[in-house]
């Protein structure tokens, strides 16, 4: 308890121990996933998707992706989270060391699931994970409070999963990832080396959001490095040290804007997603970029503003003077006539609004989503981040985010965690409490709140 309130981790993980999880995967799809040793001598995930070519499951598919262009993690071991992740009580003694009441568990090897172009082979992978943490976690369900995975693949297995984990097994939230990743229409037999993005805006995933909404249920998005989801920078990395840098906080900017732009957080109000693992140091930034183009390109924006002919020839007799001779002014005339004349391929009045109005379906300022609650994001302990978010975002940059170790990872900050909060110099007291407990209850709501109290 940090001053009479819970301590929550916000963003936490568990990594699944193979002698418990394969026996959860159903007999069909067992023998597709495997752990081995790379060439490298490095643990991967082995998973045997679905060729785009073949159709067949004969895509080798390794996680953390050993190398390349977007190389995922190498030693991804932490010297004391990574057993911790495994083995809940060595977990829970070290919550207790530090003063965390309580986490969120998200997946480790989960993580890969959106990944794949097998729907009945994710949907099976989700629906595993998803019995397994929730026993994993159950003997300790004041304390240990998992989330669910969705199969994006399949929307309507998606919302039945959501349901049967929500209502029937009690978890308090669900995760996506930042995207799903598609073959390339224009090389499809290169998948996953080349693939696109199919955005969280598209209208396939709406009844996932309704069913979410309509439950109260949370949304964490969870990106990852080395999973081959569409990476933004990082795909253009090919150390896991710069993949890193770059990976979930481009994957997540490109979530948020997508939701936004599209129209999902007006479309669907009661609706809160969550940004993980990605930091919020770059939030006020990013919005201010957001408020900027809705406001120019969308609300100012008026495709009749184009200078006329006249005008162009006006200015350059002006600006040339005496030295514009009758030749220069018909060459001109002649080129600007061609630039100015209507294409003789026009297209349609409703294609051309189409184009022009990218967007229609952002009515207010991005700001107001941060504002109403529908966007929260993590920070790791020792981040400066909260120290300037007031400063940058006024009262709304105290509610915005929630304090989370990354807990099971390599990169997780367990020792001081709290201290690292509760004790800086340029947190107020109030803000502190927010971070460590109100703003996380706030995120995951009611769900959370009642296992607490249970």
């Amino acid at each position: 308890m940090f001053d009479g309130h819970p301590v929550i981790d916000a963003d936490s993980h568990k990594c699944e121990n193979p002698v418990l999880f394969l026996d959860y995967i159903d007999a069909p799809y067992r023998s597709r996933l495997s752990f081995v040793r790379d060439r490298y001598g490095e643990q991967r995930i082995r998973i045997l998707d679905r060729g785009s070519r073949s159709g067949s499951p004969d895509l080798v598919r390794l996680f953390l992706q050993p190398e390349g262009w977007g190389k995922g993690t190498y030693r991804p071991y932490h010297a004391e989270t990574t057993l911790g992740g495994l083995f809940n009580r060595l977990r829970l003694a070290h919550m207790d060391r530090e003063g965390i009441d309580h986490q969120v568990v998200y997946g480790s090897v989960a993580l890969a699931f959106n990944s794949l172009l097998d729907v009945d082979l994710a949907v099976a992978l989700c629906r595993a994970y998803n019995d397994y943490i929730f026993h994993d976690c159950e003997p300790h369900r004041r304390r240990l409070h998992p989330a669910a995975v969705l199969p994006l693949q399949d929307p309507v297995a998606a919302v039945a999963e959501l349901r049967r984990c929500v209502l029937e097994r009690g978890m308090l939230a669900v995760t996506i990832a930042p995207n799903l990743p598609q073959p390339h229409p224009s090389a499809p037999d290169h998948f996953p080396e080349v693939r696109i993005p199919k955005h969280l805006s598209h209208p396939d995933f709406f009844p996932i959001y309704q069913e979410a909404e309509r439950l109260d249920v949370a949304i964490g998005i969870h990106g990852a490095p080395g999973f081959q989801l569409a990476g933004g920078a990082s795909d253009q990395l090919d150390t896991f040290t710069l993949v890193h840098v770059f990976a979930n906080r481009d994957m997540q900017q490109m979530a948020l804007a997508k939701l936004v732009f599209d129209g999902v957080m007006e479309r669907f109000p009661r609706l809160r997603f969550g940004f993980l693992e990605a930091g919020c140091g770059w939030l006020p930034d990013f919005l201010h970029n957001l408020r900027e183009h809705w406001e120019k390109r969308i609300v100012q924006f008026d495709p009749d503003v184009e200078p006329r002919l006249t005008e162009i020839l006006h200015e350059l007799a002006r600006e040339r003077g005496a030295d514009l001779g009758r030749d220069l002014l018909r060459k001109a005339k002649g080129l600007l006539g061609l630039l100015f004349s209507p294409s003789e391929e026009a297209a349609p009045r409703a294609e051309l609004e189409r184009f022009w109005y990218e967007h229609p379906d952002l009515p207010r300022d991005p700001r107001e989503y941060v504002e109403r609650g529908q966007i929260f994001l993590t920070v790791e302990p020792g981040d400066q981040a909260p120290t300037y978010l007031p400063l940058a975002l006024g009262e709304m940059g105290e509610r915005v985010c929630g304090m989370a170790t990354d807990y099971g990872h390599w990169d997780a900050t367990l020792k001081n965690c709290v201290g690292l909060t509760a004790d800086h110099p340029g947190i107020s007291r109030a803000h502190a409490i927010a971070l460590l407990s109100s703003n996380s209850l706030r995120f995951y709501g009611d769900r959370l709140r009642e296992r607490i109290t249970c």
